[in-house]
């Protein structure tokens, strides 16, 4: 059986708006790449049988100024997950973004609190990053928010076990990999600045890729329980 959705992931683009870490610094790709990317999108869909979705991590303002008028003018939509402690920080989503975003049509979904390693916190730790960042990020956008992405894509039985109680219908990491559209853990590949559309694309659409996504999935069942 072969899994039929790839989920993309971008971190910032162009110049970031602050100062940032190095290991940062090639998750950030161009503007024109993001541009070629976006536009190539239903080419590769309909190349492979496969159907491709966008999503945006930590918030980064770029994902207002650049990201949205791309998918807009494409006509597709994304999942942006933000990090509720930077929301209305310099180089960063203000609460007004947030809800521009939303009747644009994109989804919002929390990235926990302050972009920490959730396989070490303690309970207060996990109200913080699981319950206070959403109800932080509910109140913003005025509506539910029920999906959540995993900080540096990290995590371990406990970590899942935590969110599937708090009932998140979607949890979304960076393990790379295809995935169906139903699944509850939810793989996805992080974009980085070497990344070139025409070249790439083929490896991780492929027969082969989309085989191992569905061996993968029903070896982390096994292994995390969901």
């Amino acid at each position: 059986m072969l899994t039929n959705s790839l989920y993309i992931t971008f971190h910032g683009i162009g110049e970031p708006a602050i100062s940032i870490e190095k290991d940062e610094a090639r998750y950030f790709v161009s503007e024109k790449v993001y541009k070629e990317i976006i536009l190539s999108l239903t080419e590769i869909e309909d190349t492979y049988g496969i159907k491709i979705h966008v999503t945006f991590d930590d918030g980064n303002i770029s994902d207002l100024q650049c990201g949205l008028p791309a998918l807009v003018d494409a006509g597709r939509t994304a999942a942006f997950f933000v990090l509720a402690g930077r929301i209305d920080e310099r180089g960063y989503l203000h609460s007004s973004d947030l809800r521009t975003l939303l009747d644009a049509g994109m989804m919002i979904g929390t990235h926990g609190y302050d972009h920490v390693d959730w396989r070490v916190l303690d309970d207060k730790g996990r109200q913080r990053e699981f319950v206070e960042a959403r109800d932080r990020i509910s109140q913003i956008i005025g509506r539910p928010v029920q999906d959540i992405g995993l900080p540096f894509g990290r995590f371990d039985r406990n970590v899942l076990s935590h969110l599937k109680a708090l009932e998140y219908r979607r949890v979304y990491t960076s393990a790379r990999g295809t995935t169906t559209p139903g699944s509850w853990f939810c793989p996805r590949t992080s974009i980085t600045c070497d990344f070139d559309p025409k070249r790439d694309f083929a490896a991780l659409c492929s027969r082969q890729a989309r085989l191992k996504g569905w061996l993968l999935a029903h070896a982390r069942k096994v292994k995390y329980g969901h």
